[in-house]
């Protein structure tokens, strides 16, 4: 059952300088370091595309991609449910409850990334060539993986969100591009190669998450985590509806993400390696509106969580309408960039060949700006245990993106993947919106049974 979301204003003082600036000063701290991330990373995926060019840029594309998608697969978005449960906690006397969160969330983490492991090694083995692993590539290929999948930083990043220690996590976040960054100059001089590129990106990966940690002991929370004595069996005592909501929210998350790497895939095995390669350029550079709409849900999550906990749904109305209306602003102006800037940023990123990428960046990008201007759907449905409908929108979406690409690749190969992606946006968003509304038209006498 969902809680009850009363027309009864939030008190004051609970949120200092309301909410939309809490949301705005959460945001900045992340702009902060995903700024930082899409500098760089136009600079080392220059070195990349270059030094392997298009087709060895593809397989080192479907590789990343097959092991991002199953770390997303097995992983639990367990920074989601330490927000959402973790905040009833942080009054005085919550300490052990927050405790018991805190390290059944990191052993629901570490679980998942030991089975994704087991199952990554079984894939490689039995369909790495199909995902265009190569036998010489096998060895780095699964040092990614396992880099992949064991650094798990779900956790401490929940917990950062929940102390809101926002600029801790921008800081974290940057070690990414840095560590790419340097990376991909050391491979491109010393290992230029498919293998080299991948060891420099799980290292990466793993300097990320001892990061966050580190982030972590800062905050006093890495003794709370640890503490002895504290075990995990009465967590769902504590909070009810948990394992359904964890269940729900992987599942929802999974499909959602999956659904940005599924493409790749698809490309990949039905076109060839060198159009994933310029598949994946122009993804990289869509992803960018993708990216700032995640941001933008991760910033609002806390602060809507707070606010449905608090009571206050014209608060909660309003706090979505402006969400809405400031990213269809920002998504139509990052639109008109990419019609005028995508061509010339392709060209200079991976030179002529990847300039035939224009018109799948322009796709790409269309879904990026429907799932920037929908941002505040889902995390509103998700403070309000509205689980269920997030989860349909993504199994839609994922149903519409397979029938499209399987119906339009034959003829127009990877442009008709492309159109799919736009789909699945368009369908997601759709249903997303509806579901939205239906929980804002709650009439006073059903909120009850909300």
């Amino acid at each position: 059952m969902s809680p009850e979301i009363p027309d009864a204003g939030i008190e004051a003082g609970m949120f200092p300088g309301g909410p939309m600036r809490a949301i705005a000063r959460n945001l900045g701290w992340m702009l902060a370091s995903r700024g930082v991330l899409a500098v760089l990373s136009l600079v080392y995926l220059a070195i990349v595309t270059r030094t392997l060019g298009v087709s060895g840029f593809g397989r080192f594309a479907l590789i990343t991609g097959a092991s991002q998608a199953l770390a997303t697969v097995v992983g639990f978005q367990t920074w989601q449910i330490i927000v959402r449960y973790g905040t009833e906690h942080l009054a005085p006397g919550g300490e052990t409850r927050l405790a018991r969160l805190f390290k059944a969330c990191g052993l629901l983490d570490l679980a998942s990334a030991i089975l994704g492991v087991i199952l990554a090694a079984v894939i490689i083995r039995i369909w790495g060539e199909p995902l265009g692993v190569r036998p010489v590539h096998m060895r780095a290929t699964m040092l990614f993986t396992i880099a992949q999948l064991l650094s798990i930083r779900s956790t401490p990043l929940g917990i950062l969100r929940l102390r809101d220690r926002f600029s801790f996590a921008a800081a974290a976040d940057s070690v990414t591009p840095v560590m790419r960054l340097l990376g991909a100059v050391t491979a491109a001089i010393f290992v230029p190669s498919v293998s080299g590129f991948l060891v420099a990106w799980g290292l990466a990966e793993v300097l990320t998450a001892a990061a966050y940690w580190a982030a972590l002991a800062r905050t006093g929370d890495l003794k709370l985590l640890f503490a002895r004595g504290v075990g995990v069996r009465d967590v769902v005592v504590d909070h009810p509806g948990i394992i359904r909501f964890s269940l729900a929210t992987n599942a929802s998350s999974s499909l959602g993400l999956s659904s940005k790497q599924i493409p790749l895939l698809l490309v990949g095995g039905t076109v060839g390696t060198a159009s994933a390669g310029a598949f994946r350029l122009a993804l990289q550079l869509a992803q960018a509106l993708t990216k700032v709409s995640q941001l933008l849900a991760r910033a609002a999550f806390p602060e809507i969580v707070r606010a449905v906990a608090a009571g206050g749904l014209a608060r909660v109305r309003r706090m979505i309408l402006r969400s809405f209306l400031m990213a269809t602003i920002v998504g139509a102006v990052a639109f008109l960039l990419v019609v005028l800037l995508g061509h010339p940023v392709l060209t200079l990123m991976g030179g002529k060949e990847f300039g035939r990428a224009y018109p799948i960046l322009l796709w790409l990008a269309a879904a990026g700006c429907i799932d920037l201007v929908t941002v505040g759907f889902e995390p509103l449905l998700l403070a309000a245990n509205r689980i269920g409908a997030t989860f349909i929108a993504r199994v839609v979406g994922i149903v519409a993106l397979f029938a499209v690409s399987f119906w339009l690749s034959p003829s127009l190969e990877v442009i008709g993947v492309s159109i799919a992606v736009l789909v699945n946006a368009l369908v997601v968003a759709i249903l997303l919106g509806l579901a939205t509304q239906s929980l804002l038209r709650v009439k006073p006498t059903d909120r009850a049974r909300v």
